[in-house]
């Protein structure tokens, strides 16, 4: 089955071999599809809160990926909240991927998720479709670590994809670090339209008659952190 750009570069970040991933928000379950045609779990979840969805990613399931005779199934369906995810045992490896949604209701997720299991060790694969810098700074504060993060874009739109983990001990940069290589068009054209964006909302905020300080202060700290990956301000092009 043929899946967005988008899709491919989650499923091409999904190193490891898991006992669970979790497909969280997978709407027609295309990424579910190709984790399973990669073999990247002993079981794949696919994960939405739509009823009618879910039957029809079901009976796609039970069709192209049925259970073999006497082996046991490699997928499973939940219609239910994101946030009361029922995750396997502690003991087990375990990927949460969420895309596709906004970056306020991720962090919400995230955040629920960790709430409701604070003793597993947890991986999570995100792609907020907005909020990025705040979703960067939510994770930072859930003391998330860094894996690896991507830069991508897809149909006139800009994508940061990011792996985390509860283990790792690399930090979350708020602007991005990794996924940075000012030598492509990408990057140079999604910086700028990222500089442009925070500029409006900075001279809105002046605009304003009871203008507030310290979000002035926290806009102009942002400005300051991406301008600081424009060409002329890196000393290499990683």
């Amino acid at each position: 089955m043929k899946i967005s750009q988008r899709l491919e570069k989650i499923a091409s970040m999904v190193q490891s071999r898991y006992d669970h991933i979790w497909d969280c928000c997978c709407d027609h379950g295309l990424l579910g599809a190709k984790l399973l045609d990669n073999n990247s779990a002993d079981t794949v979840h696919f994960v939405d809160v739509v009823p009618e969805l879910m039957q029809q990613v079901s009976t796609k399931l039970e069709r192209f990926y049925p259970s073999p005779i006497g082996g046991a199934k490699r997928w499973q369906v939940h219609c239910i909240d994101v946030a009361q995810l029922p995750l396997a045992n502690k003991e087990q490896t375990q990927l949460v991927i969420i895309a596709g949604v906004g970056g306020e209701l991720l962090v919400e997720l995230v955040q629920a998720i960790l709430a409701r299991n604070p003793q597993h060790t947890l991986e999570f694969i995100l792609c907020p479709v907005h909020h990025i810098f705040e979703v960067r700074k939510a994770l930072a504060t859930l003391q998330l670590g860094l894996i690896d993060e991507h830069l991508m874009e897809e149909n006139q739109r800009f994508y940061e994809v990011l792996h985390v983990s509860t283990q790792s001990q690399l930090p979350i940069a708020l602007v991005g670090e990794q996924m940075w290589d000012i030598t492509r068009s990408i990057d140079l054209r999604y910086l700028q339209k990222t500089l442009d964006h925070y500029q409006r909302i900075q001279v809105g905020l002046l605009q304003k008659p009871n203008q507030d300080e310290d979000k002035n202060i926290e806009i102009t700290q942002i400005i300051n952190a991406y301008k600081a990956l424009q060409p002329q301000n890196c000393n290499n092009t990683r």
